[in-house]
């Protein structure tokens, strides 16, 4: 299913604009984009419904409306002036049918199209947790421990076996913060399905 489209990209994070205003892939989930012959594999870490305009924000305009859905209706123009936007850390990639748990050789296209990721392409993915460390160290907007617990949740729900997935999980991640007790314990507290 295509939710977006890239409109900014880097090394560890790219940026896309979904087709459908309040629709952003839900947090921790995981989406993928092709540049060429490269899938690269993201977690989403961020979304917002914002202006188009970077100088004028949105304003209140549903004061004698009785539902949202009469205020879209009776400005249909917000559709036009607001923009859903979401972004995702760069997990991994697939090259030549083989995936790696580690950054693609070049960073997502602009204007590349974003796919949320079938069930079995997610188990697949989550068939080991060498991306964590990835995901641990990609400079993302908010609360990292937040994405890293919503992502294992999401992660989890289409293993074979959730438990023993998030005991990998577990233990991959008191290797990964070592001496970080309380950064380790919030992600763990936040995993419980």
């Amino acid at each position: 299913m295509k939710v977006g489209e890239v409109v900014e990209s880097s090394t560890f994070i790219y940026s896309a604009q979904c087709y459908e205003l309040h629709s952003p892939p839900t947090l921790g989930g995981l989406v993928k984009t092709a540049d060429g012959d490269v899938e690269i594999y993201g977690v989403v870490c961020h979304a917002a419904t914002t202006s188009l305009d970077p100088g004028r924000t949105a304003v209140a305009v549903g004061r004698d409306g009785e539902a949202e859905e009469d205020l879209y209706r009776n400005h249909p123009q917000l559709t036009l002036l607001l923009r859903t936007t979401f972004q995702a850390a760069v997990v991994g990639h697939r090259l030549n049918g083989t995936l790696y748990h580690y950054l693609p050789p070049r960073p997502a296209r602009l204007h590349s199209f974003v796919y949320g990721c079938k069930d079995s392409e997610v188990q697949g993915f989550a068939a080991n947790t060498d991306f964590l460390g990835l995901l641990l160290s990609c400079p993302m907007p908010g609360a990292r421990e937040e994405v890293v617990a919503a992502s294992l949740r999401f992660l989890s729900r289409c293993h074979p076996d959730p438990n023993s997935f998030l005991v990998s999980a577990g233990k991959e991640l008191t290797l990964l913060l070592l001496g970080q007790g309380p950064a380790l314990g919030s992600i763990l507290r936040r995993v419980r399905l």
